[in-house]
Order: structure tokens, then sequence, then C-alpha cells
């Protein structure tokens, strides 16, 4: 076996399946668009593999969201844009303009000591490359930013977007001061969906919901709770404990499924299901 494959392996592999005359038919037919929802795939799944520890899956899953980047230069090496290549000496660049506390001489394998102190906190460092970030733009003639909010991705994750956008604003002083503030903000949106509730308009309870749940993302980044994770993580214990119930269900002679909750002499009603959500939480704490 060719083994251990490079880099430049993986390049040529691409290529060849991409070649107009004896490659694969599904790597022919992608484009940009039609990988997007591949990649964002692949992401989660990388993500997964960290929240659990799986470390040995975790390698596949880092080569697969490879390939998406690889498969993305491809596609603008055919159109003559640029190749893998240039993507690694951009970035490469970039960060080494963007760390001059450690490449004071803006050179790779320049001086590794700064001639100017060097931050000594990871918000120091975030501040430090908000200015080289704002000299790039300024460099490259784009106007400066309208908003300080701009340049948060508007297709993020909803909370993900949320934190950012907190964040930016509490760089300004645009911020609850604790966390029980913001549990007296969090009770206040929820009395605002009551009242929203008693309207009947269900376009003010949207609304409403919305409120809570951005202020349920602020009190999660007050105690430095990553609420996109946090919400993962009570989907899989959801699952866990609702696939208790199933078993339970099972076990009674009364599997749960949607056609005996359809039929009104046969449903398992919520008082039982409930119990059994209560011997699944049991099992949990043993």
């Amino acid at each position: 076996m060719e083994r251990p494959y490079s880099l430049n392996d993986l390049l040529n592999l691409m290529a060849r399946l991409r070649d107009p005359e004896t490659g694969c038919p599904w790597d022919l037919k992608q484009t940009r668009e039609s990988l997007v929802p591949h990649t964002l795939e692949e992401v989660y799944e990388v993500v997964e593999c960290i929240e659990q520890k799986d470390v040995d899956h975790l390698k596949e899953e880092l080569g697969d969201l490879l390939l998406q980047i690889i498969f993305y230069a491809q596609l603008a090496d055919e159109e003559k844009q640029y190749n893998f290549a240039d993507i690694v000496d951009g970035l490469t660049n970039k960060l080494v303009t963007r760390h001059p506390h450690i490449f004071p001489e803006g050179k790779l394998y320049g001086a590794s000591s700064a001639a100017v102190e060097a931050p000594s906190s990871a918000a120091e460092v975030s501040q430090l490359w908000e200015k080289v970030k704002a000299a790039e733009r300024e460099s490259k003639g784009e106007p400066p930013a309208d908003s300080l909010l701009a340049g948060v991705p508007l297709n993020l994750p909803a909370m993900t977007r949320a934190v950012k956008l907190q964040k930016r604003a509490a760089k300004v002083g645009f911020d609850w001061k604790d966390p029980l503030m913001v549990l007296d903000k969090i009770e206040e949106e929820l009395a605002e969906i009551r009242e929203a509730l008693a309207t009947g308009k269900q376009a003010e309870v949207a609304e409403e919901v919305g409120d809570f749940i951005f202020a349920t993302v602020n009190l999660a980044r007050h105690l430095k709770v990553d609420p996109e994770s946090a919400v993962r993580a009570t989907n899989r214990k959801f699952e866990r404990r609702f696939k208790v119930i199933e078993e339970l269900c099972l076990s009674e002679g009364t599997p749960l499924s949607l056609e005996r909750q359809a039929n009104p002499d046969q449903r398992i009603d919520l008082q039982q299901l409930d119990a059994y959500w209560e011997a699944a939480k049991y099992r949990e704490n043993q």
C-alpha cells in the first residue's frame, strides 16, 4: 500500500475525481452551492466528536472536513481563480500580520521577540486583532464598518449569532452587570409571552418568544456557557430519556406509537408517560 499519503496525494486525488474524462460522475456534478449542506454536516460531525470526547473518530471527521476545503480549492483552480497553495499562503500571511506581538518583523521566520509590550491576556489579543483588521480594511480601501455589529455572518446558527452580537455590544458597555440582572430580564420576557398569549396574536407570541430566547442566550453568555453546546447536550439527554420511555412502554405490552396515541381507547396518558420520564431520570442518576 502507498502509505502514508501526503497532502499532495490528496490534492492529486481530488483533481482525478474532477477529471472531465475519467472522473467520478458525482464529484463532477458538484458546485460550491451543492457542497454547502455537506460542509455544514461535516462541521457538526466534528463538533459532535469533540463534545462526545471521541478522539479516535474525530481524526476521521477532520479528514472529511478537510476534503470539503480541498474540493472548494479544486473548483477555484479549475476556474483559474486560485488554488490550495494560494489559500495556505493567504492564511499564513494573515495570521502573521494579525500577531505582531509574535512576529514583530511581519515575517513567519523572523525574530520572535516583540519590540513593544506584548498582550498578556486573550482579551488584549482580541483588541489587538480588531485594530489590525481595521488597518487591513483601510489598506484595501474598504469603507469603515457602519456599525459595531457589522460583519457578524447572517447564516450562523441563531444562538451563536446572538452571542456574537451581544459580545460586540458589550465591548462598549451595553451589557448587564451580572447574571442576576439577566434573570430579571428573562422573567420580564416570560411575562410578556403571557401577555402576548392573551392577545391570541401569533405574530406577537413569536416575537416575544424570540426575545425570551435571546435573553436566555445572554444568561448563558454571562455564565460562560456556550448555548449551542448546552442545547445540543440537552437534546442528547432528551433522546436518551425518551428511549427509556419507549422501552418501558414496550415492556408493559403497550408500545409507544403514533397509531396508538391517535386512538383514544389505546392512548397512553401523559401522567403515565411522565412517570416513565421520572423513571428514566432516576436510572441516569444511579
